[in-house]
């Protein structure tokens, strides 16, 4: 089941909406076969495997198949049906289909029909693969995560913004990774105005960019159009400035001879409604958004509980600083029970950095 996790991840952040998938046939103590989902109207991994062993599965085959197979016909068949026709008496399965419309009834498909099913091997790794695919299939909301990376003393910055580097390369790369599992990355025009990012992932020679997210309620970033990255390189066309509905229409008509596309929302309490934004996503078939927000915004995301998952980077640094730029607000909170937890969390290592993350 290892083996078919690596297998799915080949596919990493391309299937979308789809999951993530591996599969893999073994006979006689030896893969003879793998198979995965290589993208939204290819053939599932458990079909892809079985085309690939080119002939009938022998007595004591055995598949293995990190998400349980799917019993309806979408825009490839049923991979219940597959199996069945495959002549394959053994399947061994990760995670269940996580719509509740479905969850466990490939399960039963194939136990009413005789085969050996058992499920829940490495089903932790296998849910955790499809983080995305899981939020949107049983909110049919895209996902929002947020990443921060800072200081054991919760600084993100030096008290003048100085940001470059908290974290070492390590931590860094695994960030380009995630940026590529995302189909979409957002950040704020101040961000944009302080760093000048490129948002794309950057995985040695390799560049990739999805859809490009800018939240500037004023466009504020206009009046340095031709010097902003996202707005002249060779993905302007893949940016989109988030502002509001009362941004000057001058400032539009600039953005707009960029190339760039414009989503003009609602206001509540003098920002931009989030809730709005996920609903237009949600029309717009982007199921996941990565978003890298600074200090103030960081701090508002999390307390306010408007996103769904976070990724922190932790460096064994200390800033010691009162001035330095740090996540939170002047709650005046008088109780821990006030903290923001996070739940089902994992932690990674990368060199000297940590990664925590989680639901929130």
């Amino acid at each position: 089941m290892a083996h078919a996790l690596d297998l799915a991840r080949r596919a990493w952040g391309q299937t979308h909406p789809n999951p993530m998938v591996g599969a893999l046939i073994v006979e006689g103590g030896q893969i003879v076969a793998e198979g995965w989902h290589a993208g939204a109207g290819q053939p599932h991994a458990e079909v892809e495997a079985l085309s690939r062993l080119g002939r009938p599965p022998r007595h004591d085959a055995t598949l293995y198949v990190t998400l349980e197979p799917c019993s309806t016909q979408g825009c490839t068949g049923a991979c219940t049906e597959a199996i069945l026709e495959s002549g394959l008496r053994r399947v061994v399965i990760g995670a269940t289909d996580p719509n509740p419309a479905h969850a466990g009834a490939g399960l039963a498909l194939l136990r009413a029909a005789g085969l050996e099913v058992l499920d829940g091997v490495l089903a932790d790794a296998c849910t955790d693969l499809n983080l995305i695919f899981n939020y949107w299939i049983t909110e049919q909301a895209p996902f929002l995560a947020g990443k921060i990376a800072t200081t054991l003393d919760g600084k993100f910055a030096a008290a003048n913004g100085h940001s470059q580097w908290i974290t070492g390369s390590a931590a860094r790369n695994d960030v380009m990774r995630w940026r590529r599992y995302f189909p979409a990355i957002a950040v704020s025009a101040k961000t944009v105005l302080a760093d000048n990012p490129r948002l794309t992932s950057r995985r040695g020679d390799a560049v990739w960019c999805g859809h490009r997210f800018v939240f500037d309620r004023a466009l504020i970033t206009a009046a340095r159009a031709t010097s902003v990255q996202l707005y002249s390189d060779r993905f302007a066309e893949q940016t989109t400035v988030v502002c509001s509905e009362a941004a000057a229409r001058p400032l539009q008509a600039i953005l707009g001879d960029c190339g760039v596309k414009l989503w003009q929302l609602p206001e509540t309490d003098g920002h931009l409604d989030l809730s709005a934004f996920r609903q237009r996503c949600y029309r717009e078939s982007i199921c996941g958004v990565y978003l890298e927000p600074g200090p103030s915004w960081a701090s508002a995301l999390i307390e306010q509980r408007a996103i769904d998952y976070i990724f922190h980077y932790l460096a064994p640094k200390y800033l010691c600083d009162s001035e330095g730029l740090g996540c939170g607000s002047p709650r005046q909170t008088q109780s821990l029970n006030h903290c923001r937890s996070l739940h089902k969390s994992r932690l990674e290592r990368f060199e000297e950095d940590v990664l925590v993350r989680g639901h929130l």
